[in-house]
């Protein structure tokens, strides 16, 4: 995330959702073969950018055959797009019409949609804690944020990796899988955190490591295969859908695997971490008290010894 960071000023590279823009997919009419012998080269498109004055434009080849070209660059207006257009034309071969895209963005809403998208999760973090610390506890509600933390960082480094290496672009569709993420993997926790409740009220006695690694075991079960099932829901996503729901089910396959992974071995072990730091605080306390008690007693046992005359 380091380097996406110090490339495109965010963990990943962010889409003309987010920054603003003019995006101008374009691909070649390969009905003629001769057009389409040969791959689009990216310093012809580039050469074409800069003679349009449109330095610094993002370029992105698309396709094993390379025959389409997606520029992302500065907001365009209506001649300064279709002048663009002519001239990749005659750069890299006649164009079909039919594949054309092209989408603009002002710089204003795209930042407006990402304070949105950024509120939201905030929002969500901040309705998870008051639901667990009410159901639960407020310790509960803490880790348990932490380990959606945990998916969250992950699922934002693996598609760091995909923006580096295939120029993947986070659009809004990827805040909405964030926010899926959180409420798959705060409902796994949960379950494991209710298990724990009811085994501590079955065995207050029971030391909080033992309580925990048996209500893990009574649930593991059940989060594997309540994980198992989405995941192989969402990888056929992956391999027949569309290139945008395809990123989106991909992102929403490692926040589930890192959420079942959280809530199994983070959320539960930090819980039975700091349960057990608290009751041997505890324990301390009323041992000091309980020997101060008997020391008051032998000093009253004392006291009340007749004295000899």
């Amino acid at each position: 995330m380091a380097f996406s960071w110090q490339q495109y000023g965010a963990p990943v590279k962010p889409s003309l959702d987010f920054i603003g823009g003019t995006r101008l997919q374009l691909a070649r009419d390969c009905s003629d073969a001769a057009n389409c012998a040969e791959p689009i080269e990216i310093s012809e498109v580039r050469a074409v950018l800069d003679d349009q004055d449109l330095p610094g434009s993002s370029i992105q080849l698309l396709g094993e055959a390379q025959q389409s070209v997606v520029v992302r660059t500065r907001n365009l207006d209506v001649d300064q797009r279709d002048a663009l257009q002519l001239a990749l034309g005659e750069a890299i071969g006649t164009i079909d019409p039919n594949a054309t895209k092209n989408d603009t963005v002002g710089p204003v809403l795209g930042r407006q949609l990402l304070a949105s998208g950024l509120m939201s999760l905030l929002v969500a973090f901040a309705l998870i804690a008051a639901y667990l610390s009410l159901r639960f506890k407020f310790d509960y509600a803490i880790l348990a944020i932490v380990a959606l933390l945990h998916d969250l960082l992950i699922t934002l480094g693996i598609f760091s990796i995909l923006s580096l290496v295939t120029g993947y672009e986070a659009d809004s569709l990827f805040i909405v899988a964030l926010l899926t993420i959180v409420g798959f993997s705060v409902n796994d926790t949960v379950v494991i955190y209710d298990r724990i409740r009811e085994t501590l009220v079955r065995s207050p006695d029971k030391p909080i490591n033992a309580v925990v690694d048996e209500s893990v075991n009574d649930t593991l079960g059940r989060s594997i295969n309540t994980t198992l099932t989405t995941v192989l829901t969402l990888l056929s996503i992956v391999i027949f859908g569309g290139g945008t729901l395809k990123f989106f089910a991909l992102a929403l396959i490692t926040g589930f695997l890192a959420g079942a992974y959280s809530s199994i071995f983070i959320a539960s072990t930090l819980l039975a971490w700091w349960r057990s730091r608290s009751e041997g605080s505890d324990s301390g306390s009323d041992s000091g008290s309980s020997l101060d008690s008997d020391d008051d007693d032998f000093e009253e046992s004392v006291d009340s010894l007749p004295s000899a005359t």
